[in-house]
């Protein structure tokens, strides 16, 4: 590998999972090239709502879903195997393999994660292995959940466009028809091939 400043990508999370505008400075999520993996990095407003999960800061959460959360899931559309990740200003994270729309292979993975706090906003950083990625990695998403009971906000990077809203309908973060492309080189230059991964390899549903 080329021994140049690697690239950053940043991405700001301006609408509401239904494309409407966020009513608060928007999430930012940096994607940094290494040659072990990449190192993403979050920028947030600091809710607080819903309270800090049960469970100890620094270790996956499952469930954590359901708190205050900023979520990346990386995709490849044609086979529609993903990565999901999910920080908690609160320290909790959680990392999910997924083979097929919400089908798990893999669950509460290992991972370094840091988080700094005030009262206003937070800002976490956590290093992805090349081994989480799925083969062929080439769409991404990003979202961020907030609130409690009737207050409860889902926002993402790229949402759910308003003519293709129907009646009722709920938010849905495994809608892999609206992720939009992720060029991996654009990190790590044109010569680089995505590592292969044991993990992926051996990948089973539940």
């Amino acid at each position: 590998m080329n021994s140049q400043v690697l690239k950053k990508m940043e991405f700001k999370i301006e609408d509401t999972w239904n494309s409407l505008p966020v009513s608060h400075d928007p999430v930012t999520i940096k994607l940094t090239g290494e040659d072990a993996g990449m190192m993403i990095e979050v920028c947030a407003p600091f809710f607080n709502d819903p309270p800090a999960p049960p469970g100890a800061p620094g270790k996956p959460f499952n469930g954590l879903w359901d708190y205050e959360v900023v979520e990346a899931f990386f995709l490849n559309h044609q086979t529609e195997q993903y990565l999901e990740v999910e920080f908690c200003p609160h320290g909790q994270y959680l990392v999910l393999l997924l083979s097929g729309r919400r089908k798990v292979c893999k669950q509460e993975l290992p991972l370094m994660f840091e988080v700094s706090r005030t009262c206003a906003k937070w800002n976490g950083k956590a290093h992805l292995p090349w081994s989480y990625f799925p083969p062929a990695t080439d769409k991404f998403n990003a979202f961020a959940i907030h609130g409690s009971g009737v207050n409860r906000t889902y926002e993402a990077l790229y949402p759910v466009p308003q003519h293709d809203i129907v009646a009722k309908q709920k938010p849905d973060f495994h809608r892999l028809e609206y992720f939009k492309c992720l060029n991996l080189k654009l990190l790590m230059g044109e010569d680089w091939k995505q590592p292969e991964s044991d993990l992926w390899a051996s990948c089973k549903c539940n």
